[in-house]
């Protein structure tokens, strides 16, 4: 469940880490801002509770993964992009396709096929698909993500220790060009599915931005929340609401007022602005844990004295090499 652990008392959706979602990222292309870039991370190489690795295939063959982009502000999908993996002998394949209009906002996995057959990267090396003005990579890479996971379980007394520094992520990275996201504002999320046993597909998790869905959904509610649309989100302000009360101190109506300012959980993104979380797209140094840290406590907790990591790589597909190679 997004972020990168499932916490304390709940597990990996479906019990699968492979359908963990972890980050989203939205930023103009380094050097080019003609084009952007839009990375989904997901399934973690460790859990944190308990501490151990997780499975070594990277994605599901049995999944969908999807970024969702709405370009009207109405929390409805205008355009997706869908992603299917096939495991063939040792390793997987990827199709990538987009969808438009009414079709985006749907469950299923059909849409116009822009890279088929791509190498999902195991190694070191960066397997890239580039079809067209669109360019594709899907592997285990190093995970930019920073945080001290255990100094925000002990009461958030950090200490700078990186549970991440070391830790690895499947990412999906997806160069496109501008023109392709439907407008200049848009609203980003992602989310990923599994083929239901019945038939059909069933929404396993999604968010857009960091650590609020474990930090602020109550636990009888995270089912629905990860289940749930973003323009459905309003239902859960009480609940957000409540927990910014109890760990930040907030009077009733500020809570409720911060509470609206985090939902629905979208990514806002303008391609024509720099990025920099959480106003405008996030890039891979931005440090979002601090960013929500300052909102949870109410400014009283502003860091977690972890800062971004430096395997970081100035070319496409941008997260660095895998730790560990699989």
């Amino acid at each position: 469940m997004s972020h990168h652990y499932s916490g304390p008392d709940f597990g990996f959706p479906h019990g699968d880490a492979r359908l963990d979602f972890t980050d989203l990222y939205a930023f103009p292309k380094p050097g080019d801002s003609s084009k952007s870039i839009l990375i989904m991370n997901v399934h973690p190489s460790a859990s944190a509770n308990p501490p151990e690795p997780t499975t070594v295939e990277p994605f599901a063959a049995d999944a969908l993964y999807e970024l969702k982009i709405d370009t009207d502000g109405d929390a409805v999908a205008n355009i997706a992009y869908r992603v299917r993996f096939l495991s063939e002998g040792k390793g997987q394949t990827a199709t990538l396709r987009r969808v438009e209009g009414a079709q985006a906002a749907s469950i299923n996995d059909n849409g116009l096929a822009i890279v088929e057959g791509a190498p999902v990267s195991t190694g070191s090396v960066a397997q890239v698909t580039e079809v067209g003005d669109h360019r594709f990579f899907a592997g285990w890479r190093s995970d930019p993500f920073f945080c001290d996971v255990e100094g925000a379980k002990n009461k958030m007394q950090f200490t700078g220790d990186d549970f991440f520094a070391d830790k690895d992520v499947c990412s999906i990275v997806l160069e496109v060009p501008n023109s392709a996201l439907g407008a200049k504002e848009t609203c980003l999320w992602a989310r990923t599915l599994v083929q239901a046993k019945g038939g059909g597909w069933v929404q396993a998790e999604r968010g857009a931005r960091p650590a609020q869905a474990v930090l602020l959904v109550d636990d009888g509610q995270r089912e629905a929340y990860l289940t749930g649309e973003p323009a459905d989100d309003a239902r859960f302000v009480p609940y957000f609401a409540h927990a910014l009360e109890h760990t930040g101190g907030y009077p009733p109506a500020d809570a409720e007022r911060v509470a609206r300012t985090l939902l629905p959980d979208l990514l806002s993104y303008n391609h024509a602005r720099p990025a920099s979380f959480p106003d405008n797209g996030r890039t891979l140094i931005d440090d979002a844990f601090d960013s929500f840290l300052h909102v949870l406590t109410n400014g009283k907790v502003t860091e977690d004295k972890v800062g971004p990591h430096r395997d970081l790589i100035a070319e496409f597909p941008y997260v660095a090499p895998p730790h560990k190679v699989r």
